[in-house]
């Protein structure tokens, strides 16, 4: 007996498998919450001047994103969601924001503002001399 696909085999066929491949893989990263960074000591990743006040840049490449949560104060994180790894994406209205699930951080510290994210982001290390922003 020879088995015949229906339209309705091949679309739910289709659609579990899209499900799955879209489930599989969060964000950028598949490395849920790691806290490493893809960048070498002392690359520099901004002017002090690009970072606003209560407000921060994240650097995808280097998965990491740095605030400045009070004039002349910065900060840096990883930019991996403690969630399901993804990249986070903004930094808005005093929280680092993770376009998946909806996870929100302070700028001021990595904590977790609202969840699902399980812990605070990892704080990565920064130097800041003169008006430059580096990684340490």
């Amino acid at each position: 007996m020879t088995h015949r696909s229906t339209r309705r085999t091949v679309l739910l066929a289709t659609g579990a498998a899209t499900l799955a491949a879209g489930c599989s893989n969060y964000g950028d990263n598949n490395d849920s919450g790691s806290s490493s960074v893809n960048a070498s000591s002392g690359q520099e990743l901004a002017k002090t001047s690009d970072i606003p006040v209560g407000g921060g840049k994240i650097f995808k490449d280097e998965k990491v994103v740095v605030t400045q949560p009070k004039k002349g104060e910065f900060k840096a994180f990883s930019a991996i969601c403690t969630h399901q790894g993804c990249t986070v994406s903004a930094v808005a209205d005093g929280t680092i924001n993770c376009p998946c699930h909806g996870s929100k951080y302070k700028v001021a510290d990595g904590s977790v503002a609202r969840g699902p994210a399980p812990k605070p982001l990892a704080e990565q290390q920064i130097k800041v001399k003169g008006n430059s922003i580096s990684l340490a």
